[in-house]
């Protein structure tokens, strides 16, 4: 030990380290809305990095507990320091991973960590005022998880520190009783703590900001991460023969480095874009018209349609995430379909794409049902069989369907498939309807009224009578911006509802899942878009929304009927469910509408023939029904309109569009 003749008096009492906290959450502040400030548009180019390296700087604001008085084996000074506070600083390297559509990740912080603190200053027996200042360090290892729980910058982190003792000294000054003031001051004593622990495992828990430096037309990319950390006492002893304990709260920032990927040209915007253009519009009537309303029962049809090369469920079907399974309703893909066909194929490709939702709503529902899952690819069976375990994987994990209730079967081609042998013509077309995996079952409550062999669909979605009224919300170009898209949507009082995701452009949902027990409400709704490349688009508006009022009256059915490609024989099931169930709705003196539709494969001519053939197998089959019954009161209107895409109910752009194109629909319209 040395001496020296320096004397601190009130040291403690001029300075608070709460200044100096204040004081960085300011400079803080200020240089967070610096850094904020609009970066030059560029063009888009590079995919955020999933990996990042850098180096993190920061203050440690460390507060003492506990008991200290044995300083070291020769020095036992004559009362016990309790309380105390200092800062020191930390430095080191960082390493993240993280991928930008993800909310977790992994963090590791590693460096030099300062807890240099003075206790307070005490008393001792001859009135003689004490100070005792620590300067210790380690060298420390942070592995933490990381969660962005909004998929935005803003995240969380947490887990184990290693702290690895570097140094552990200290200062002890005994200063001269006031009342004899021409005493000789006591020499500082400067040592070394004996008892330290040489490896601390404690923890901490953080919160971080993601402020990005430089755009994505930079390969390499920069970001600016503040941040601000919490360690409690647990594990922090900094010796083992005494109670003295380290709370450290650090607040810093790291500056962090990635490289991303180069965006296929594909997926690259113009030179002069920096974020997609979509647009968002909604629209809340106030009520639905008193005129012809038609109840539909939209068909299900029992297969999902794969993308070429490709064995994961496509984008354009709706995957929950596992908390948001407890929310989902069937019953509220039930819509209304206008008198007139535009709009309908939106509303029902939304109900077809949750054909998966719904399979596994049923499946939850009904415990005793098992099913089967046939993949099948151009490419052989064992492509296949990956494509049914990827809807098995989704139904097990997400919905938490056993495993032993779903099997899995693959074929290099459907059971039932739309390439037949010897075929020449459009056969990229035939081979996406074909490249998909079909659902078969033997459950009633899965199935149709009648089930009859591999090929019956599922039950239908279907309204018994008119009980509500959607809001249409229209994201105009969101199938190519967006891998997908959610609406928050707060009211007057400041409660947020989310909604989503969804991957089309335009859904409804029903007016009263939004207002709840309120007749109406103004609401500020913002449409969220997260891009491939990681990127978050927000739109916002506000809408009036009305609880509706159902009408007096109901004024018609409609039904479909869906076919095999280039077949115009229903099913055994569609024929039983034209037979009882839809003949018996027919009221007395009803006009019977049905038109008959085909995809676009094939001759123009030919598909017209053949949507006739189906209005007419349809409207033989509902005949045959009457007449049994003893009824010629129903008015038949049949018309075909093959292929044409003025009034084809569905696009053809995806398989599934032309499977349902392959269709009869059946209005009922009662007499006037």
């Amino acid at each position: 030990m040395k001496s020296s003749n320096n004397i601190k008096k009130g040291s403690r009492a001029a300075w608070s380290p709460y200044h100096m906290v204040n004081k960085s959450l300011i400079f803080g502040g200020l240089m967070f809305m610096g850094i904020q400030a609009p970066l030059v548009a560029q063009e888009v180019q590079f995919s955020r990095p999933s990996w990042w390296f850098g180096a993190a700087a920061g203050a440690n604001f460390n507060f003492n507990q506990g008991t200290t008085q044995r300083l070291n084996s020769s020095l036992m000074i004559p009362a016990a320091f309790n309380h105390g506070n200092g800062v020191g600083l930390f430095l080191g390297p960082v390493l993240e991973y993280h991928r930008p559509e993800s909310r977790w990740g992994m963090m590791l912080q590693a460096g030099f960590d300062s807890r240099k603190s003075s206790f307070d200053q005490i008393r001792t027996a001859c009135n003689c005022p004490a100070d005792l200042s620590t300067d210790l360090s380690y060298l420390t290892i942070e592995p933490s998880l990381r969660f962005a729980p909004f998929k935005s910058n803003f995240y969380l982190y947490g887990g184990p520190r290693f702290g690895f003792n570097r140094t552990n000294a200290f200062t002890y000054q005994l200063g001269i009783n006031p009342d004899f003031p021409d005493q000789a001051p006591t020499p500082e004593v400067n040592g070394e703590f004996s008892n330290t622990n040489k490896n601390l495992i404690s923890m901490q828990i953080g919160a971080g900001y993601d402020i990005p430096l430089s755009s994505q037309a930079n390969k390499v990319q920069t970001v600016l991460a503040p941040f601000v950390s919490f360690q409690p006492y647990f594990g922090q002893n900094p010796r083992s023969s005494e109670t003295w304990t380290l709370t450290t709260v650090r607040v810093g920032a790291a500056l962090k480095f990635g490289k991303g990927r180069k965006i296929p040209a594909v997926l690259a915007a113009p030179v002069s874009y920096v974020s997609p253009e979509v647009g968002f519009k909604i629209d809340s009537p106030k009520n639905l018209p008193l005129g012809n309303q038609i109840i539909e029962t939209f068909p299900l049809r029992n297969y999902v349609f794969f993308n070429a090369g490709s064995t994961e469920i496509p984008k354009r079907y709706v995957i929950l995430e596992k908390e948001q399974v407890k929310d989902f309703k069937a019953d509220q893909l039930e819509v209304f379909a206008p008198t007139v066909l535009s709009g309908r194929s939106d509303r029902q490709m939304m109900v077809y794409y949750n054909v998966l939702n719904i399979l596994g709503d049923r499946m939850v529902k009904n415990p005793s049902a098992s099913i089967k899952l046939v993949g099948s690819s151009e490419k052989g069976s064992q492509e296949g069989t990956k494509m049914a375990e990827t809807i098995k994987k989704y139904l097990v994990g997400t919905w938490g369907i056993a495993e032993t209730r779903i099997a899995t079967e693959g074929l290099d081609k459907p059971k039932i498939p739309s390439k037949k042998q010897g075929g020449t013509r459009e056969l990229d077309l035939l081979l996406e309807g074909d490249r998909r995996v079909s659902i078969e079952s033997s459950f009633p409550a899965l199935l149709m009224e009648f089930k009859g062999g591999l090929d019956a669909p599922l039950r239908p979605v279907s309204t018994e009578a008119p009980e509500e009224s959607y809001v249409s919300f229209d994201v105009e170009g969101a199938e190519e911006a967006f891998t997908s898209w959610r609406l928050e949507v707060k009211d007057d009082q400041g409660r947020v509802q989310n909604f989503g995701p969804y991957t089309e452009n335009k859904i409804s949902l029903p007016g009263k899942l939004i207002l709840g027990d309120k007749p109406e409400g103004e609401y500020k709704i913002a449409m969220v878009g997260q891009t491939e490349s990681g990127e978050t688009i927000r739109k916002e508006t506000t809408s009036k929304i009305v609880k509706w009022t159902p009408p007096t009256s109901q004024e018609g059915m409609r039904f479909s009927v869906i076919y095999e490609f280039n077949d115009a024989k229903a099913i055994a099931s569609y024929e039983k469910y034209l037979t009882d169930v839809v003949a018996p709705k027919i009221t007395q003196g009803a006009t019977v509408v049905i038109h008959g539709h085909t995809d676009a494969i094939g001759e123009e001519a030919y598909n017209l023939a053949l949507s006739q053939a189906r209005a007419n197998d349809v409207k033989s089959i509902l005949e045959r029904s009457l007449l049994k019954a003893g009824r010629n009161d129903v008015k038949f209107d049949v018309k075909a309109f093959g292929e044409d895409a003025n009034l084809s109910p569905f696009q053809n752009k995806f398989p599934e569009e032309r499977a349902y194109n392959r269709t009869v629909i059946i209005d009922v319209l009662p007499r006037k």
